[in-house]
C-alpha cells in the first residue's frame, strides 16, 4: 500500500493503490473514512460544478468485479486495525475509523451491483467484528432512487444501522441546471428524498459557494428552504458545507469558498423550520 500521507484537503481514490477502496480523512464525518468507489471509470450521471473528479464524464460505471472489492475490503481493514496505517499515514488527531462510505468518482447507485456491493460491505464488517461500529454510508445525488434496485441496497442500508447523504444543492430547477447539470424538477427532488428517509436515516448534504464572486442567490436559498421545510420531521439533518478542495471542472476559476460566519448565520435561518444542521465550512 502506498506511503501516502492523508489530509481533508486530498480525497485522492488511488492512495491505497485498489480499485474499489480508498481511505479519507472526512472533515463530516470526522475521521477515517473507508470509501467505496463503484465508479473507477469517472462517469457519472450529473456533472456538477465544483466536482473534484478529474476527467469527469457522462455515464455510468462498468461492471464491479464484486470478488475483487471483497479482497480489497478485506486487506483495508486488516492494515487498518492491526497494521500501521493509522500509525504511518493518519495525523494523530484523526486516528480513528468512522465509516465505510459508498462515494468516489460518480453516482455508486448507478452501478447494477449496488446492492450486491452492500451486502459484501455487511459481511465484511461483520467478518473483522466491526459491524454496528463503523457506519454505512452512500452518498449519493438521489437521482435513481425509483429504482428498486437501489431501494433494495438504500433499505438493507438503513437495517444496519447506517445513513444516506443526499444531495441536494439548489431549489429550482434552474438551480439544478447551473449547479448539477441536471434537468432533475424539484418535485421529484421531494418525492425521492422522502422515499429515501423512509429506507434509511436521512441527511441532505447541500454544497454552498461563491459564484463570480457572489453569494448564492436569496431567491435559491429560500426556495431550498420551502422545498425541504416539509420533510423536516422525515430527514435526519442537513449538512451544509463549502468547497475544501478545489474544483476540476471547466467553471472552477469562477468557484471559491464561502467563510463560516455566513455559512453559520444560514445555518440558524434553516434550524428555524425545525431541520438539524451541522456545518463544514
Amino acid at each position: 500500500m502506498p506511503r501516502i500521507q492523508l489530509a481533508t484537503d486530498d480525497h485522492s481514490r488511488d492512495s491505497a493503490g485498489m480499485r474499489y477502496v480508498y481511505p479519507v480523512i472526512s472533515r463530516r464525518a470526522g475521521g477515517v473514512s473507508v470509501g467505496i468507489n463503484l465508479n473507477p471509470n469517472n462517469a457519472c450521471n450529473w456533472r456538477c460544478i465544483y466536482c473534484q473528479v478529474p476527467d469527469l464524464k457522462r455515464g455510468g460505471p462498468p461492471p464491479i468485479d464484486l470478488a475483487l472489492l471483497e479482497l480489497e475490503l478485506n486487506d483495508f481493514l486488516r492494515e487498518a486495525v492491526s497494521g500501521d496505517f493509522m500509525a504511518t499515514r493518519i495525523p494523530l488527531g484523526a486516528r480513528r475509523l468512522v465509516d465505510v462510505a459508498f462515494s468516489g468518482n460518480g453516482e455508486p447507485t448507478s452501478a447494477t451491483e449496488f446492492a450486491a456491493a452492500v451486502a459484501i460491505v455487511e459481511g465484511v464488517l461483520e467478518s473483522h467484528g466491526l459491524a454496528g461500529k463503523l457506519i454505512i454510508r452512500v452518498i449519493t445525488n438521489g437521482s435513481l432512487l425509483d429504482r428498486r434496485a437501489v431501494q433494495a441496497g438504500i433499505g438493507r442500508i438503513g437495517r444496519a444501522g447506517g445513513e444516506v447523504w443526499f444531495k441536494v444543492d439548489a431549489g429550482t430547477s434552474t438551480g439544478f441546471a447551473r449547479i448539477n447539470g441536471t434537468r432533475v424538477r424539484p418535485d421529484r427532488v421531494v418525492r425521492r428524498l422522502a422515499l429515501c428517509a423512509a429506507l434509511a436515516p436521512t441527511w441532505v448534504q447541500t454544497c454552498l459557494f461563491r459564484r463570480d464572486g457572489q453569494l448564492p442567490a436569496d431567491q435559491e436559498l429560500s426556495a431550498w428552504l420551502e422545498l425541504l421545510a416539509p420533510l423536516a420531521l422525515q430527514l435526519a439533518g442537513v449538512h451544509l458545507y463549502s468547497l475544501a478542495r478545489p474544483s476540476l471542472q471547466v467553471e472552477a476559476p469562477r468557484l471559491a469558498r464561502i467563510d463560516a460566519v455566513w455559512m453559520e448565520a444560514f445555518a440558524e435561518r434553516v434550524r428555524k423550520t425545525g431541520l438539524t444542521v451541522r456545518v463544514s465550512p
